[in-house]
């Protein structure tokens, strides 16, 4: 066992984030929100003169400091965004993309909710965010082009941002989200929508983590209109647990469903 946990310590502390990082300090998503770091990150041949009139895609995430790195991860598993991304761009199954992390901070159950907080929040990525990295950035700008993933709660304010800024995202990735929270909040409010089917793909999946409230969502959102493989798809992971690496393990789920090169 000791000489595992050294070699684990090794691999972390000689890890290497492949493609290039951007980082920015204390970004400002909107007043009584604390500001929080931001990660761009870039695939490999992105400064490259190949790709230098290349428009990417846009995929938004939360949990900023669990994406691309283990040393900055909780317990120092990590989603390995770039490792899996820089995988399917090199197989050609994927479109061009950059991934906008966004660090969390001690409010993340507010900030995550539809509390006045997290209305806060995501009117801060539309508003302050969004149109910083498209101003910066050679982004595709359009709805059609912007994606939003997370987990757990962080999945759970994913769903909201596809429910409430559907002209914002067009894609919104729900991995072991908190769909229970507030007393099954977000359920109740699918189940009573009464309007048009809203125009957003939607990846969701679970493990063992939270399987009867993502089954009912996604049987909630079939009996909206939503058609699996179409704009909804669903997966269940036997066994898996609540954590980065099994999120890292099944990343690449939402990834062909949204961005996959065939279609």
């Amino acid at each position: 066992m000791k000489n595992l946990l050294l070699k684990s310590k090794k691999e972390i502390s000689d890890f290497k984030i492949i493609g290039h990082l951007d980082t920015y300090e204390d970004f400002y998503l909107g007043k009584d929100l604390l500001p929080r770091k931001v990660l761009v990150w870039l695939p490999p041949d992105y400064h490259s003169k190949r790709k230098s009139e290349a428009r990417y895609n846009v995929i938004y995430m939360h949990d900023g400091q669990n994406l691309f790195d283990p040393r900055t991860s909780y317990a120092g598993k990590h989603w390995k965004v770039s490792e899996t991304i820089s995988r399917l761009l090199k197989q050609k199954k994927i479109s061009d993309l950059i991934v906008v992390g966004i660090y969390n901070t001690p409010e993340r159950l507010d900030e995550y909710d539809w509390s006045n907080k997290g209305k806060i929040y995501l009117s801060g990525i539309v508003n302050y965010l969004k149109p910083f990295i498209d101003q910066n950035y050679r982004t595709n700008s359009s709805r059609e082009n912007t994606a939003m993933i997370g987990s757990s709660m962080g999945g759970l304010i994913s769903f909201y941002a596809g429910w409430f800024f559907y002209d914002i995202f067009s894609k919104v990735g729900c991995m072991s989200s908190s769909f229970y929270y507030h007393n099954d909040q977000v359920l109740k409010m699918v189940e009573e929508y009464k309007g048009d089917k809203i125009p957003v793909k939607f990846y969701i999946d679970h493990g063992e983590d939270g399987l009867i409230r993502s089954q009912k969502m996604f049987c909630l959102l079939t009996q909206k209109g939503y058609i699996i493989g179409t704009d909804i798809d669903y997966f269940y992971a036997p066994k898996a647990e609540h954590n980065e690496a099994e999120w890292a393990a099944r990343f690449e789920r939402p990834l062909l469903f949204f961005f996959n090169n065939s279609i």
